[in-house]
């Protein structure tokens, strides 16, 4: 089968003489050609395999291309890559592969391009194009990776569990194609997931998170959270999300199960924002309810401070699973720490102070925290799901008149504390702080217009109750 018109680039003209010319046979392989046959958008990277040395391949081509970029080169591992035309091009000799029990790390030999395309993950990763002259544009296809393209269909090419064993990241990856292209992981290969799960323990965690990364950003996350909770992968890497799995019933009174919530959550602020960490806030935003979980006669089921629990709890996460711990992890720790607040700012009656302070503690995050909320509706009771959104729509209207009058999104006191040291003639000391804490929670609750002259007299006036003497008016 000839596919000639994936590779009419005059790139792939160079890769051909140059790989005749050092008399090597190369190919295109892997997400370049399968992406092309699905018709996806190409990624700005393209891998060639070369029954030979493809470190010269990279080096001769790179040449013949009068290409500026520098070549990178990986002894170890026989790669090399450089950057051509804002594409990534990486090169490899082809290769077989062993492995031993206690490491996804091989013992890695030259190859035919059938041995390199048999230690490959899946069918639809084994395709190859040839770059050679005579056999030009031929596809070579020997695990039926087209059919398996039509048919949406995960699967290995080599028997499963060998696949799934040798390389346990691979586990990951599948569900991660699942999710991104919407496609089914055949049977055989879906329970030889479960049968390897336990191999996922000695994946690095930075690995794992690469994949777990790429299917919170799919466009609907559920799917392939669902499939790591289903292989038993999951409780690998978030034991704390599998514990709100199922429903307890005392005397007749249930709770919702907080897993599949969690995931809707998830799936709904995911139609709304690509800041992946806006979606680990939803993912986390009720960690704390396994923990928290109470019933009481009175009321029923109840999780209080959940989000507290679930803020301290969002810090241990990040840092076992080797995710950012600085402003990414600060963000999603906010976020899980508020989920709840909006709702008490409900209802009609609620006062403008109590407005004011949560969107001074939301800050620059009000808006995120307002779609974390809405997502949170899961109700599937039409006139509840339409009355919680016009609530919520309601206190963004209302938080949006308070910060045109008051100003107290990323809110800094009117005067400053070098101000007020000049005004008392003082050195740093406590008594500052006081003011300056007075200053904001004045404001905060309308005591105090948050502009100089108001708050200049204000402080004038607690400077006299603390024995101050104005030195500067």
């Amino acid at each position: 089968m000839k596919i000639q018109e994936a590779v009419t680039l005059p790139l792939f003209k160079n890769v051909c003489e140059v790989a005749d010319q050092i008399n090597q046979e190369t190919y295109v392989v892997g997400g370049f050609v399968r992406d092309y046959l699905l018709g996806r958008e190409q990624k700005k990277d393209i891998d060639f395999v070369t029954v030979g040395n493809g470190i010269l391949l990279a080096k001769e081509l790179s040449k013949s291309l009068g290409n500026t970029s520098q070549v990178s080169v990986f002894k170890r591992f026989g790669t090399a890559m450089f950057r051509y035309n804002e594409i990534e091009l990486e090169f490899v000799g082809a290769r077989k592969e062993s492995y031993s029990e206690d490491s996804r790390k091989p013992h890695v030999e030259d190859g035919t391009l059938e041995d390199d395309q048999k230690r490959r993950d899946f069918t639809i990763n084994t395709l190859a194009i040839s770059m050679n002259k005579e056999t030009f544009g031929d596809l070579i296809d020997p695990f039926n990776g087209v059919e398996d393209l039509k048919n949406k269909i995960i699967r290995t090419p080599l028997e499963p569990n060998v696949t799934y064993s040798d390389d346990p990241l691979r586990m990951m990856r599948a569900i991660r194609f699942a999710a991104q292209l919407n496609f089914v992981i055949e049977e055989k290969s879906f329970q030889a997931i479960i049968d390897n799960a336990y191999r996922l323990e000695i994946v690095s965690f930075e690995r794992v998170m690469d994949e777990f990364q790429k299917i919170m950003m799919t466009d609907k996350p559920s799917f392939g959270l669902n499939l790591l909770e289903k292989a038993g992968l999951l409780q690998y890497i978030l034991p704390e999300l599998i514990a709100l799995k199922g429903i307890e019933e005392v005397e007749g009174q249930k709770h919702k199960d907080n897993f599949y919530h969690t995931l809707e959550v998830v799936d709904n602020i995911s139609l709304y924002t690509d800041n992946v960490w806006l979606r680990w806030a939803a993912l986390l935003h009720d960690i704390g309810k396994a923990v928290t979980k109470r019933f009481d006669k009175k009321v029923g089921w109840t999780f209080h401070s959940h989000e507290f629990v679930g803020s301290k709890m969002v810090v241990k996460l990040f840092r076992r699973l080797k995710l950012p711990l600085g402003a990414q992890m600060k963000y999603v720790q906010k976020l899980v720490m508020m989920s709840s607040r909006p709702i008490a700012v409900v209802d009609d009656d609620a006062t403008d102070s109590a407005l004011r302070r949560l969107l001074f503690d939301a800050g620059e995050d009000f808006d995120d925290l307002i779609k974390l909320c809405k997502a949170d509706i899961t109700t599937k009771n039409e006139r509840k799901q339409k009355r919680f959104k016009q609530n919520f729509e309601l206190v963004e209207q209302k938080i949006k008149d308070v910060e045109e009058r008051d100003r107290v999104r990323n809110f800094q006191p009117p005067i400053t504390g070098e101000q007020i040291m000049e005004m008392f003639g003082l050195a740093p000391c406590k008594e500052v702080g006081i003011i300056k804490n007075a200053i904001k929670e004045a404001i905060l609750e309308g005591e105090v217009e948050n502009n100089y002259n108001s708050a200049y007299n204000y402080v004038v006036d607690l400077g006299k109750k603390l024995n101050l003497e104005l030195k500067n008016s």
